[in-house]
């Protein structure tokens, strides 16, 4: 996320006289509907035919200066099977390294891209906070010789910025790096200005908070009261997001990780285009395929009988942001209609207890160790994402149709734009129970042999988009260019031809 307190100037807090409250809250709430329309109108236009995403024509018959695409870089021919030009020295400041307890998604993105780029021989450098004591390394990775973890001096977890600058420095020092690259906000915009190689990649930023929070009301009851916590946290918002563009013009390149999230960078915080280039996050293809037999078997273990019709799944935090009380009220109403349909829940959170409650046709399993996220993405018919969280780019819908596996999402403009681009990866919905249950009937209706067509659909897609190996080439790519201006150039002949 790119909010942070640490890096916001003051907030001007609201004058708490009684007297100018409805004016206050008035005023709030114009301003929260301009938001809302102009976001609407910037992503939503007229034409119901609209995708952010290029065709296939476009990208074929690119060439010119990477700098002036719109597109994502993931969508070049970048195949790796030349060895890089020249060797990179890489700066990474990231607030946390993953452990083997269950790394955040960021953290995961962090660890896949720079691996993947020591693996292609480039010399990095992560800038981290200290593990906790008895934390060991995350699993089902081997450190690449060309990766190097500098924890800073703190309490485990506790990130400084100025400390992860003076650990910089000194490695500076013994040779200057090419290219410095920021996971969000880790390092701080009072820093980031000094810096002209730095690039920092966005996993989410104020305005889409602002949209969470906005998506997350509306699933309140029309009995149920406005909380005071959200109208004050809808203040902070506003002032954050203004914050948030100006600051955002220190940092020199921006990597937007949705083609939403481009298009809010260039037209809403004004950053010039040549300064914005979209890279969508990538899993390891290697740790996610489709393997069916594997499916079958976890199926069996986890208790689902070979008579089920549908197996719908889910994964993540089991909490309310993450869209689990509209799943919730939408299955435990469609389930008496379908008494041969399963839902499979892979998380722990306060939700846990109340899927659990729902009967033997809704299988709890708690956290899943990484070894087995495989084996449960196989065994699903859809996988199912009702997020409230327009921010960012969930990684389980790509490790869901890197498997092979239909996915049903939230329809954001970072999912549709991205991820879930053609009708036949599977549906969309929008964030509310009634939406959310008419996919739930219509895939049951379709069967699961349709789904299974639709995972092949999805599989095609995820292995040319979302492989780890593809976003470490685009960054590769990326970092090249900032080293130097000739690697801007595409296509170059004897490297990309």
């Amino acid at each position: 996320m790119a909010i942070n307190s640490s890096s916001y100037t003051k907030i001007r807090k609201p004058n708490n006289n009684n007297s100018s409250m409805p004016t206050l809250t008035h005023l709030l709430y114009l301003l929260f509907i301009s938001f809302l329309l102009f976001i609407l109108l910037l992503h939503f236009p007229p034409s119901s035919s609209y995708t952010s995403s290029p065709t296939t024509s476009i990208i074929k018959h690119f060439s010119g200066d990477l700098r002036n695409i719109t597109f994502s870089w993931n969508s070049l021919k970048l195949t790796g099977d030349k060895s890089p030009p020249t060797q990179l020295k890489i700066a990474v400041f990231s607030r946390k390294w993953p452990v083997v307890t269950a790394p955040g998604g960021m953290e995961r993105h962090a660890m896949t891209l720079h691996y993947a780029l020591a693996r292609r021989n480039h010399d990095v450098h992560v800038f981290t906070s200290a593990p906790s004591p008895g934390d060991l390394p995350a699993e089902g990775q081997t450190k690449p010789a060309s990766l190097h973890v500098h924890h800073i001096h703190a309490l485990p977890g506790q990130w400084k910025s100025d400390l992860a600058w003076e650990l910089f420095d000194t490695e500076n020092a013994r040779g200057v790096f090419d290219v410095v690259h920021s996971e969000s906000v880790a390092l701080f915009h009072r820093q980031a200005r000094h810096v002209p190689n730095l690039a920092v990649s966005w996993h989410g930023i104020s305005l889409e908070a602002l949209h969470s929070g906005i998506y997350q009301d509306l699933t309140r009851s029309p009995d149920e009261p406005i909380s005071p916590a959200f109208n004050q946290s809808l203040a902070h918002s506003i002032y954050k997001v203004l914050d948030e563009i100006r600051f955002f013009h220190s940092y020199k390149h921006h990597v937007a990780i949705s083609d939403s999230s481009g298009e809010i960078l260039r037209d809403v915080y004004q950053i010039p285009p040549d300064r914005v280039h979209v890279i969508l996050n990538g899993v390891d293809e290697e740790n996610f395929e489709p393997d069916k037999a594997l499916g079958k078997s976890f199926r069996e273990e986890i208790g689902i009988p070979s008579k089920a019709l549908v197996v719908f799944g889910v994964a993540g935090r089991l909490v309310k942001d993450k869209g689990y009380p509209l799943l919730y009220e939408a299955f435990s109403k469609f389930m008496s209609r379908h008494p041969d349909v399963y839902l499979v829940v892979a998380g722990s959170g306060p939700w846990a207890k109340r899927f659990e409650d729902l009967g033997l046709n809704v299988k709890v399993l708690g956290a899943l160790p990484p070894a087995k996220l495989k084996a449960f993405y196989n065994s699903l018919d859809l996988f199912v994402n009702p997020t409230l969280r327009p921010q960012g780019l969930d990684l389980t819908l790509m490790e869901a149709m890197e498997c092979g596996t239909a996915v049903a999402a939230t329809r954001f403009p970072s999912i549709k734009g991205s991820i879930v681009v053609d009708d036949e990866f599977g549906y969309m919905f929008s964030p509310n129970v009634d939406s959310l249950r008419g996919v739930l009937d219509t895939a049951v209706a379709e069967g699961a042999g349709r789904l299974a067509e639709r995972g092949r659909a999805c599989r095609s897609y995820a292995k040319r988009m979302f492989g780890a190996r593809k976003m470490a080439l685009a960054y590769e790519r990326l970092f090249l260019c900032i080293k130097d201006d000739m690697y801007c150039k595409y296509p170059i002949i004897d490297f990309d031809m």
